[in-house]
């Protein structure tokens, strides 16, 4: 029985994609602990997001690892790398170097620590080039799991989210749904009892033409492909002057999903 969750990683896990309706974001690592506090005692449960997006793995480390550390909770949830993984130039044989740094950091102090692979990006645009970069990162992440006894939530391999419909319009960050399915599969890489199945089939989409596709691609570059790489040219992140969300009631996130279903 999970007493005490932290959630450690960046926009992923912080829910970006997902927002409440405050306008913060839920995600799958706060539906994922909601989760959790069904199967305890009313109160008798913990639980604290430390993500915040577009960190990049040693900003994590230096600034989310120590505090989860500190808490020694039952259950730990790291997902970081990916932002490194997506930059030019990187090496995910040494990126995979620090993540093991990091995770034996984590497991000396924590009841179980819960990894995260990436996804497979064939279907994203401006990241399906990465793919077989992605997919060696994973690699290592699992071959580190495996020397520390860590749980896989494995994101490779959740076929449900190739669906476009998993994903926000920026097609960069899961929308409400995707971040649901994540989190009933992260119960189940625990042997929960899940409400749902993460594999449920969509409902059949309408047919689009080639000329509904191509608008829609123009537009997406418009809004979201530009700015992003202005950020990465001007050295920017999104992260920049956010707080992570910190300590939160299991009740308070029920009502903030409740409030926008």
């Amino acid at each position: 029985m999970i007493g005490s969750y932290v959630s450690v990683g960046d926009s992923f896990t912080e829910g970006v994609g997902d927002p409440g309706p405050d306008g913060a974001f839920v995600g799958w690592a706060d539906r994922f602990a909601v989760l959790l506090a069904d199967r305890r005692p009313e109160g008798d449960f913990q639980y604290t997001n430390l993500a915040v997006r577009g960190k990049l793995l040693d900003q994590i480390v230096a600034d989310q690892v120590p505090r989860a550390a500190e808490m020694a909770p039952d259950l730990v949830s790291f997902c970081a790398g990916g932002n490194d993984i997506i930059r030019p130039g990187t090496d995910p044989d040494e990126v995979a170097e620090r993540f093991e740094r990091a995770l034996a950091q984590l497991t000396a102090v924590s009841g179980t620590v819960m990894v995260t692979t990436g996804f497979d990006t064939r279907g994203v645009p401006v990241l399906r080039h990465l793919r077989g970069k992605i997919a060696t990162y994973n690699g290592h992440v699992r071959a580190i799991a495996d020397r520390y006894g860590c749980p896989v939530l494995d994101l490779w391999s959740l076929r449900s989210v190739q669906d476009r419909r998993a994903w926000d319009a920026d097609r960069l960050h899961l929308s409400p749904e995707g971040h649901t399915r994540v989190a009933l599969r992260a119960g189940q890489v625990l042997g929960l009892d899940v409400p749902a199945d993460p594999e449920q089939p969509w409902p059949p989409l309408p047919p689009r033409g080639a000329l509904d596709m191509r608008r829609d691609n123009v537009a997406w570059a418009r809004e979201f492909l530009v700015p992003w790489i202005g950020r990465r040219l001007r050295g920017e992140s999104s992260g920049d002057h956010v707080t992570a969300k910190g300590a939160l009631s299991p009740d308070d996130i029920r009502m903030r999903i409740a409030s926008v279903a």
